[in-house]
């Protein structure tokens, strides 16, 4: 059996009971546009730098229930700060309120088929699968048609949510390859606040691929930071995609690090539905070896009076490669809009390759719009001047690439989390710079 006969008759054995009519609705018109479309290709420009196609020739196990994870298996994973945070937890792309652990009054988390059919059913309504205005292929398509074990997650009105909210998508492969699916819709009600930090671990050798979905729905006057980590094993792969739909006058500021995995594509859409939104998008990439991370930006200026700013960096080694593709749009009543964008890398191998594609679609006359990109060494000088005061070329190095990268570090607001960033940076540069 092929991986796409796999997908459709784990689509047929879906339980009919789970969800409502509107997801059942929603899961059938997303089969239809996954099998229409397909896994993507080359020939997708969307994903002219990315080969993930090979992948699908592998077999793969799609659970339908969480599978059995020891205390001692969270524990090896769980981020710095947890014993102070909301922990939510997917293992193999189903959610798993057994190992969960919420602390946050303001916080609400329901299975998303039972928010569904409750006092949250307009909300799910409305927002579910809205990113597939976006993410046009079968990719995101085959998350929604094989929705499972998803969750909806609350943040109530006017609410601050004390404790920062820590999401664990974990692969447990150390039986077989595993296909996982975590999918989840947020909302954060109007004046609320919430910190959100993201993280991906896989347990065993088998090969895994991940493909996530997270909507974020961000009401009037709410704040949102998001914080999200990748530093998986070389075997594992995975396609991220966070949208964002900011329907009112709010704030988000999002942080990417990437480090690690052998093909990670990660799609991030911001929509700017209402005037005077805000919207602040960081990322850092620093692959080494064989692995490829792509980034996709996607910033839509709905309306006037919006702020946004991205700012990428990317850190290549060895044989890696990156892709940066950024996208703004600016609609035609979108005037007064303030977006910029930049990407800078640096190669510090002759074999890593970069490709990035910023691009601006402009079609409101009153805007200030910039975009750039870089790609080059390490600065020579600035090398020459550290070796001549006596410092090491490999510590020289180590210090330039850290230099580079605190642009991006220092906007990881949560203290426990930028510390462990900084580490993982610490180490990566004190094992792979020569």
């Amino acid at each position: 059996m092929n991986i796409i006969e796999y997908f459709k008759k784990s689509f047929e054995q879906l339980p009919s009971e789970n969800g409502s009519d509107g997801i059942i609705s929603l899961r059938e018109s997303a089969f239809n546009a996954f099998s229409k479309m397909g896994i993507p290709t080359v020939k997708h420009e969307e994903w002219r730098y990315t080969r993930i196609s090979g992948l699908f020739n592998k077999e793969y196990e799609f659970p339908l229930l969480p599978d059995n994870i020891s205390e001692k298996d969270l524990n090896a994973l769980r981020l710095p700060g947890s014993e102070q945070a909301n922990e939510l937890f997917f293992v193999n792309g189903v959610f798993s309120f057994s190992l969960s652990v919420i602390r946050s009054a303001a916080l609400i988390v329901l299975p998303l088929e039972e928010a569904a059919t409750n006092e949250y059913k307009d909300i799910v309504a409305k927002n579910l699968g809205h990113s597939s205005n976006y993410l046009k292929d079968g990719i995101n398509a085959l998350n929604t048609a094989l929705v499972h074990g998803a969750v909806f997650i609350h943040i109530k009105k006017g609410e601050i949510t004390e404790h920062p909210v820590y999401i664990y998508n974990i692969t447990d492969a150390r039986s077989t390859n595993i296909f996982s699916q975590p999918r989840s819709l947020v909302h954060i009600s109007e004046h609320a606040q919430v910190q959100i930090v993201e993280t991906y671990t896989s347990i065993g050798l088998g090969e895994s691929f991940t493909n996530q979905v997270m909507e974020i729905i961000v009401e009037k006057d709410a704040m949102v930071e998001y914080f999200k980590i990748q530093n998986d094993a070389p075997h594992t792969n995975q396609v991220s995609s966070t949208h964002f739909r900011q329907v009112g006058k709010s704030y988000i500021h999002t942080v990417l690090i990437s480090l690690n995995g052998g093909i990670v594509r990660n799609n991030l859409n911001v929509v700017l539905e209402a005037a005077h939104c805000e919207a602040h998008l960081y990322g850092l990439y620093f692959p080494t070896g064989q692995s490829h991370i792509d980034n996709h930006t996607l910033v839509d200026n709905v309306k006037p009076d919006c702020l946004s700013n991205q700012l990428y960096k990317g850190i290549l080694n060895d044989n890696a490669s990156a892709v940066f593709n950024g996208k703004i749009f600016v609609q035609p009543n979108a005037q007064k809009t303030n977006a910029y964008q930049s990407n800078k890398n640096v190669l510090l191998s002759n074999s890593a390759i970069v490709n990035a594609k910023p691009q601006l679609e402009i079609f409101a006359d009153d805007v200030k719009c910039s975009h750039g990109c870089t790609v080059g060494r390490l600065n020579e000088e600035g090398l020459f001047y550290l070796q001549s005061r006596g410092i090491p070329e490999k510590k020289a190095k180590s210090l330039l690439v850290h230099a580079f990268a605190i642009d991006i570090l220092e906007h990881i607001k949560l203290e426990p989390i930028r510390m462990y960033v900084e580490q993982l940076i610490s180490e990566r540069l004190e094992f792979n710079i020569a």
